[in-house]
């Protein structure tokens, strides 16, 4: 006899657990990854205007 909560099985309990927990993280990792490329652009452009503002300084 398997133990069971409510009529659910437990290792049913756990499977849904651990693929809510998965679908989580994914929302997690992807929110993630738009933030980091977010900020990378951010300072790429901060580069290229420093690189601008030095390259018109050179050329006065």
């Amino acid at each position: 006899m398997s133990a069971s909560v409510g009529g659910l099985n437990m290792g049913d309990v756990i499977i849904q657990l651990l693929f809510l927990l998965l679908v989580i993280l994914l929302v997690i990792g992807i929110v993630s990854l738009v933030v980091m490329c977010i900020k990378r652009n951010k300072r790429i452009s901060q580069l290229e205007e420093k690189i601008d503002k030095l390259q018109s300084e050179k050329d006065k």
